[in-house]
């Protein structure tokens, strides 16, 4: 099947404006995001999908393909859907749609071939990732998303809740207790399911916790989970550009 890789890239950032720019080892960021997912051997074209001029002049600066999409998007979901219907407009046709946010420079080939793997399977719809979660500071933590899934990794739920709660026991032996996993917000779809997926309304699960996968779920699409063991580092922060910087260099 063929693969798009789409790169959704807003300057805009309540806590770090212009991230998608920031140096990195000499680079800017979404340079380094391209770079990786342009090395995987499955996909066959790639982009980065952005309302911003100087995002688009970066791009092409390195030499990289780029869509300009509008600036009313609430969600690089909704981005990538643009850019799929702005290519069949032009005759280029592709079955699966992988979204790889612009923050994040450590793009995993094997990770990305794992999540494209699902797609064996035909009656796979979505397919994004999650990894264990060890520790109580990370389970706790609001900005991580968990997810449950059932016996066959698909998604019951996501929440910035750790969940399921355990009973008697202190939340500190949570992770002990229970397998939890934190999602990694990596997607892929079907061309023709992701369409879909842009038309529809908002749900009040999605609204509590500002979550558009719940959106999708409460609409009944399915969405399979797929384990890894790499972790990834986003650049939301000065902090996490910091901590990237030392990973360059280790």
């Amino acid at each position: 099947m063929k693969t798009i890789a789409i790169i959704p890239a807003r300057y805009a950032s309540t806590r770090f404006p212009g991230k998608p720019l920031a140096d990195l080892g000499g680079k800017p960021v979404v340079e380094w995001v391209y770079r990786g997912v342009s090395e995987i051997e499955l996909v066959d074209e790639v982009c980065v999908a952005t309302d911003d001029e100087r995002i688009a002049a970066a791009v092409k600066q390195f030499g990289g393909n780029c869509v300009m999409t509008r600036t009313d998007h609430k969600s690089g979901t909704e981005r990538c859907g643009e850019v799929v219907e702005k290519m069949k407009s032009e005759g280029k046709m592709f079955d699966i749609v992988l979204n790889v946010q612009g923050d994040e420079p450590f793009v995993n080939k094997e990770q990305i071939t794992t999540l494209l793997a699902a797609f064996n399977d035909n009656k796979t719809e979505i397919a994004t990732l999650a990894k264990r979660i060890t520790s109580t500071e990370e389970l706790t933590s609001p900005n991580n998303v968990k997810v449950i899934t059932d016996e066959y990794n698909i998604a019951l739920y996501f929440s910035r809740t750790p969940i399921p709660y355990v009973r008697d026991c202190s939340i500190e032996q949570w992770v002990d207790k229970h397998y939890y996993l934190k999602h990694i917000g990596i997607y892929a779809y079907l061309s023709n399911v992701l369409k879909n997926l842009v038309e529809l309304e908002t749900t009040p699960l999605e609204e509590s916790e500002k979550l558009e996968q719940l959106r999708w779920l409460e609409h009944g699409y399915v969405i399979k989970v797929i384990e890894t063991e790499c972790e990834n580092i986003g650049i939301d922060t000065l902090e996490d550009l910091e901590a990237a910087r030392l990973r360059l260099k280790a």
